[in-house]
């Protein structure tokens, strides 16, 4: 439950006395509701995780984790349609970057603009905030992992959780955590850090997982055989 706030959480422009913008807390709350998530650097690659959430029998659930362009890729963590304008943005940064400059954007710019994006819905009166946590992962000269947070910052990150239950899972990455993993042990280490977070049993259909590899920096989506190998090693 948020406290009494008296009218502060009324527009996005007006701090609360203690300094708070509450809408954006607000927005951060919606990226606690969504399915989990998560993103895990290590020496040979990144790899990116999320549970997909099925709303129903009849319908395919929305994909979580997208490819930005050849050696990044993003989960849109939160609201579904702010995701989707967000993940349009970050690939047409990507775009303009190689057009203008004629070399592929770095991880951290990319993050750093779509920050900088989120953080224009905070100032204006009559906007709210995107209701999302974009995780990036990519390969620049070193595997890289960033965070944008609602309120417009962005973090580095050598693993992290969004979603629900994530504050079990972060505390989990903080206590096992390890750089030297090859990608391999990564894959099987991100899907092992979310089992003690999940209520019932996790099955590679509702898994989504991509991986981009140091040697290659290509971005690459695992199939469902290769999610149930790695899902079985991580319950072994």
């Amino acid at each position: 439950m948020f406290p009494q706030v008296t009218g502060y959480d009324r527009a996005i422009t007006v701090f609360s006395p203690d300094g708070r913008l509450l809408q954006v807390e607000y927005a951060l709350s919606a990226t606690k509701r969504t399915p989990l998530a998560l993103g895990v650097r290590c020496k040979d690659g990144v790899v990116l995780l999320a549970v997909r959430k099925y709303i129903s029998p009849l319908a395919t659930p929305p994909e979580k984790i997208y490819q930005i362009d050849n050696h990044i890729g993003a989960i849109a963590a939160g609201l579904v349609g702010d995701g989707l304008v967000l993940i349009e943005k970050s690939r047409i940064e990507a775009q303009y970057n190689r057009l203008i400059y004629g070399e592929p954007i770095t991880v951290k710019n990319l993050a750093k603009k779509v920050a900088v994006h989120k953080q224009q819905f905070t100032q204006y009166a009559g906007l709210r905030p995107f209701g999302v946590m974009m995780i990036f992962g990519g390969i620049d000269e070193e595997p890289e992992l960033y965070v944008t947070h609602p309120g417009g910052a962005f973090y580095n990150y050598a693993a992290f959780a969004v979603g629900k239950n994530s504050d079990k899972v972060n505390e989990i990455l903080k206590q096992t955590y390890k750089e030297d993993m090859s990608l391999e042990e990564c894959l099987v280490y991100a899907i092992k850090a979310i089992l003690p977070a999940e209520e019932g049993e996790i099955k590679e259909d509702f898994l989504e997982i991509a991986v981009i590899d140091k040697e290659t920096k290509k971005f690459r989506r695992l199939s469902k055989e290769e999610i149930a190998n790695y899902l079985e090693k991580a319950k072994g």
